[in-house]
């Protein structure tokens, strides 16, 4: 009887034994599962923007650890740039980050305050922009009253039409105080309101009737275009 006694106790370590290796394997191995870095990394939709910078802004340039990176501080972090709009963040397989980003657009330069404008009215200084853009630039300066109204303008303006103006110079008469002039890079003007902005777009089609010859097209009152002498 004390020889089967001595094996039975033999056995029940054995078992603890090997039940404390598997635990501690499958700790192990969990631990360093947590440990695996980000494997891959996809902006997408970004034009002005460089894929680093966007990285940088979400603290995964170094490839951090997959799973102590969160979505939700990722996209909080890339959101305090004045450039970006909108951040989606999804994660794919295998311990991938898929950035979808949309810009802040550009819309024209500010003259008078020295500040890049942009669609949802923020304003950068020149001095903190590295790459100018290629926008139009206010000349003068606008009315408080009219100035929200007048970026609305601009951002309905498609990006062919903006990038063919020079400068933008407000200039109010006596039947409205909503006018404004643009000068063209190929030597015309165009005269607007703000409550007709979107008339800009007939641009390109007015241009193919002028045969060549430059002048100002007055898309405020009449649409009539005045040839140059």
């Amino acid at each position: 009887m004390a020889k089967k006694i001595v094996k039975k106790k033999k056995l029940r370590i054995f078992r603890l034994f090997l039940l404390l290796f598997i635990l501690a394997g499958f700790v192990f191995g969990v631990y360093f599962y947590l440990q695996l870095p980000v494997f891959n990394l996809v902006v997408k939709n970004t034009t002005y923007l460089n894929d680093d910078y966007i990285l940088e802004l979400a603290n995964l340039k170094d490839y951090p650890k997959f799973y102590f990176s969160s979505k939700k501080n990722i996209e909080k972090r890339v959101m305090k740039s004045p450039y970006i709009r909108k951040i989606d963040v999804k994660c794919r397989f295998f311990h991938t980050y898929v950035l979808s980003v949309v810009e802040n657009r550009p819309l024209f330069f500010n003259e008078t305050s020295q500040c890049y404008v942009f669609e949802d009215q923020k304003e950068v200084e020149k001095s903190l922009v590295s790459n100018p853009f290629r926008v139009p630039r206010l000349i003068n300066y606008v009315p408080d009253d009219k100035y929200s109204k007048f970026i609305k303008g601009m951002k309905n303006i498609q990006d062919d039409i903006l990038g063919e103006i020079s400068d933008i110079e407000y200039v109010p008469n006596d039947y409205d105080k909503e006018r404004f002039l643009l000068y063209m890079d190929d030597g015309n003007m165009v005269y607007l309101t703000l409550t007709k902005f979107n008339m800009i777009h007939y641009y390109h089609d007015v241009y193919r009737q002028l045969e060549g010859r430059k002048g100002i097209l007055y898309l405020d009152n009449g649409n009539h275009f005045q040839i140059k002498e």
